[in-house]
């Protein structure tokens, strides 16, 4: 059985909506990135990344969420998209894995939780997570998905960013990129995304974003805090 490492943030709700849509068996393992469970040894034995979303397959460990995606779509045979679109998939999920996921992650950073407000650095990472939606709302023109004719591993990789537009982008966020909008809604309508949106709601994670949150979630700020030791 699957053993998934997961805590509620974007990147594992995807490999949420992922078992819930596919109905796969797995066995939850939380991780409390505030109270920073990610840096523990037996976690990084898994991850040696210190980050979530991670899985264990019977003795495989496999890590990053586009890793994972992939790696269960090609093992079930699920969701994977047809062959002949093997190219476009590829090419919308490194899309999504090296620009809209990190550049959304950086504006997150600089608008919300950076100790001191940067301009500069707020303009550069808004403006890239914006030229991206750009980008994929023009390509969602008169589309339902975002790789072939049918729902695939590149649509649950984008909503679990797109899910927090409005944290990101500020609110009403997808006002401005109608089809974007119409897509979202869409994959929003699917039974599975309601049951992913619920996993780990009964586990008490830390939400406190008190000092050792943030040591926990930004250790390069504190150089003396070794990444191999509990720091609760």
């Amino acid at each position: 059985m699957i053993k998934y490492f997961f805590n509620r943030g974007p990147n594992p709700l995807k490999i949420s909506l992922f078992l819930e849509e596919t109905g796969l068996p797995y066995e939850l393992a939380p991780v409390d990135s505030m109270k920073g469970e990610q840096h523990l040894a037996a976690f990084l034995a898994i991850n040696p990344n210190g980050k979530l979303p991670a899985i264990e397959d019977d003795g495989v460990r496999i890590f990053d969420s586009t890793a994972i995606l992939l790696y269960l779509a090609e093992k079930t045979g699920q969701l994977g998209g047809d062959t002949k679109d093997r190219g476009e998939m590829l090419s919308w999920l490194m899309f999504i894995a090296s620009g809209l996921g990190p550049f959304s992650g950086q504006a997150v950073h600089f608008k919300h939780m950076a100790p001191e407000k940067l301009p500069y650095a707020i303009n550069r990472y808004e403006r890239e997570t914006q030229r991206h939606y750009e980008a994929l709302d023009a390509h969602l023109k008169n589309r339902q998905y975002i790789v072939g004719d049918s729902f695939s591993i590149a649509d649950i990789s984008a909503w679990g960013w797109i899910d927090k537009a409005n944290f990101i982008l500020g609110d009403n966020a997808l006002n401005s990129y109608p089809n974007i909008k119409q897509w979202f809604e869409g994959i929003n309508s699917r039974p599975a995304v309601a049951r992913a949106r619920d996993l780990g709601k009964d586990i008490d994670f830390k939400s406190e974003r008190d000092e050792v949150a943030l040591r926990a979630m930004f250790p390069q700020n504190y150089p003396k805090v070794s990444r191999n030791t509990d720091p609760a």
